[in-house]
């Protein structure tokens, strides 16, 4: 069972974020804002390393965008206890420590596996 983790421990985590310098692993994925996980990108290199999915929690569907962003933004702000965050979990790359958001969206046709780099500006 993952870790649930709360902002101060996400922020850690996030400050503790090594800075990207061409990783063989994880250097395809360019997602500062949320994007589809690349069909060739193995997720075997990335490992869970904690949970922002709260057991009890109240569902929350609502996001928030506060200046007009949107989920695909990449200064969308990262609010975990709204969508998707609150059904995210971080993961960090095995080779060069890279952490990043993961969560499944399962649509009416479909399940959609994305991912989002874990910026510390951006959790509020």
């Amino acid at each position: 069972m993952l870790k649930e983790l709360n902002r101060s421990e996400l922020l850690e985590i996030a400050n503790a974020t090594p800075s990207k310098k061409n990783c063989p692993s994880c250097s395809s994925l360019a997602c500062n804002g949320w994007e589809t996980v690349p069909g060739s990108f193995s997720l075997d290199c990335l490992k869970p390393i904690g949970t922002l999915r709260i057991e009890g929690a109240p569902e929350c569907w609502d996001e928030d965008h506060p200046q007009g962003t949107n989920i695909w933004s990449e200064n969308a702000p990262i609010s975990i206890q709204f969508h998707p965050y609150n059904r995210s979990d971080v993961c960090e790359c095995q080779e060069c420590g890279r952490k990043y958001l993961r969560y499944t969206e399962y649509g009416g046709y479909y399940i959609d596996e994305r991912i989002r780099a874990l910026n510390p500006n951006l959790i509020t």
